[in-house]
């Protein structure tokens, strides 16, 4: 008993030194972010009617059949007429795609951004700590990184990382890592570019799975600047306060739900499957299990709690269209959710209970700018910038969903009022727009007809190139 009396004082220290150097781990982990910049594309890429009914017709492996399934597809894409597409398909040469066009458009998109954030913010190349890039479809030799390091003459002790084949997800990916490098790496700048590359990885067969990805992606990204250092929290705009990453690839079904394969002919495209809505909801529902609880607060969780087992134990059904159970507004102001097509859109705000507020900034992105993969997120945000709906104090859940298959989450803390109208300043004024009906069903409704199960191809494409 002496003993034990004797050593209390020292076991009681040795807690007490552990809880202090607890907490002033977690208070020096930060991470927040200064600025952002999403790509626009000139004028010369939008990807109106008239230029989508140009490349279906140049495509001499489709049919009625193939023509009708793209006519439908793109009337309920929740697409509109000002996207943006490759300067290659633009031109033409979808189906000759060079390595060098593949550089273009990656330089295009990156070193516009970049310029722009640099200016914006007046930090130097040669203050960057940190670099990442993540691009899916594009990993050439020299890097992405190093084209960046090279382009702004950045230090020789800078860390370059690049992420490939992460899909949709990955800027959320490239988020964390930094996050997780910061630990290390002290009072440090940077960098985070996501986009992809499209202009390589168009599709020009006829696979009704692999068109798809046709029909939903288009150019974009966004460049990212993102600090540790305490000095600088008066210039951040967010501030990262949780990150959730789940992976669930070892399902069979999950995996190949949205992966890179060549058709029957040979053609390389991205077949998106029947499977993609269910691995979707479920990645969703295990991270959401693994985050909510960061972010709720305790009143909320125990609510939820004692409803659930009350429900259980009288047996009550539970109505899917109630969401998740839980009150996620108790803890959350602003879901910012990918923008990936309109029925990734509208799974997620069904299996959150949120409304059409909650959605609009999704589905206004996806309208305007289309699914600009991993840099999709960051048109999102920036709409609810330019509404000027982010006031100081809010938290933003961002959801992504992407290839593997993966769900990546992460919440921010809003540091001031932001009123950047930013990417979407020459249109924000025009958003939403009454109606988002796609104007590819008024002028191609003519190819559901039944007389043109019997059309040759030679007879009708005259008609849409003229329409065109």
């Amino acid at each position: 008993m002496e003993l034990f009396l004797a050593m209390l004082p020292l076991l009681l220290c040795y807690i007490i030194f552990n809880l202090f150097k607890l907490g002033y781990q977690k208070k020096d982990h930060c991470c927040y972010m200064l600025s952002y910049q999403c790509h626009k594309a000139t004028e010369d890429q939008k990807l109106d009617t008239v230029s989508c009914a140009k490349i279906v017709t140049r495509n001499k492996n489709l049919g009625i059949e193939e023509y009708r399934f793209l006519l439908r597809t793109m009337v309920s894409s929740g697409i509109g007429e000002q996207t943006y597409s490759p300067k290659n398909v633009i031109e033409g040469r979808e189906e000759s795609a060079t390595h060098m066009d593949a550089v273009s458009e990656m330089d295009g998109i990156i070193f516009q951004t970049l310029d722009k954030l640099f200016a914006k913010t007046g930090v130097s190349p040669s203050e960057i700590d940190i670099i990442v890039s993540s691009v899916s479809l594009f990993s050439p030799a020299p890097s992405l990184t190093a084209r960046v390091i090279n382009r702004y003459k950045m230090r020789e002790d800078i860390k370059a990382f690049n992420l490939s084949g992460m899909g949709c997800s990955a800027s959320v990916v490239a988020v964390d890592l930094v996050k997780q490098l910061f630990k290390t790496y002290k009072n440090s700048l940077a960098i985070v570019v996501s986009t992809e590359s499209m202009g390589p990885n168009w599709y020009s067969g006829k696979d009704k799975s692999m068109m798809l990805s046709n029909i939903l992606f288009r150019t974009g990204g966004c460049s990212m600047l993102l600090t540790n250092n305490r000095a600088l929290k008066h210039k951040a705009l967010l501030e990262l306060t949780c990150s959730v990453r789940t992976h669930i690839g070892s399902n069979d079904e999950a995996y190949s739900s949205c992966i890179q394969v060549e058709d029957g002919l040979g053609h390389k495209g991205f077949r998106l499957t029947r499977d993609l809505p269910k691995a979707g909801a479920k990645a969703l529902t295990i991270n959401l299990r693994v985050l909510l609880p960061k972010v709720l607060p305790l009143s909320e969780l125990l609510r939820y709690k004692i409803s659930y087992y009350r429900n259980k134990i009288m047996k009550r059904p539970t109505s899917e269209a109630a969401g998740p159970g839980l009150d996620l507004r108790s803890g959350i102001d602003h879901f910012c959710v990918h923008p990936g097509g309109r029925a990734i859109i509208d799974e997620v705000g069904k299996s959150l209970a949120l409304n059409d507020y909650d959605l609009e900034p999704a589905r206004m992105a996806l309208y305007r700018f289309g699914n600009t993969s991993s840099g999709g997120l960051w048109y999102v945000l920036g709409y609810m910038e330019a509404k000027k709906r982010l006031k100081k104090g809010d938290k933003i859940l961002m959801i992504s969903l992407g290839a593997g298959f993966k769900c990546n989450n992460c919440v921010w803390k809003v540091m001031k009022d932001l009123e950047d109208t930013n990417v979407w300043q020459d249109c924000i004024d025009q958003y939403p727009p009454k109606t988002i009906d796609n104007p590819f069903s008024e002028k191609f409704d003519w190819i559901n007809d039944e007389s043109m199960n019997f059309a040759r191809i030679e007879d009708f494409l005259p008609q849409i190139q003229l329409l065109a």
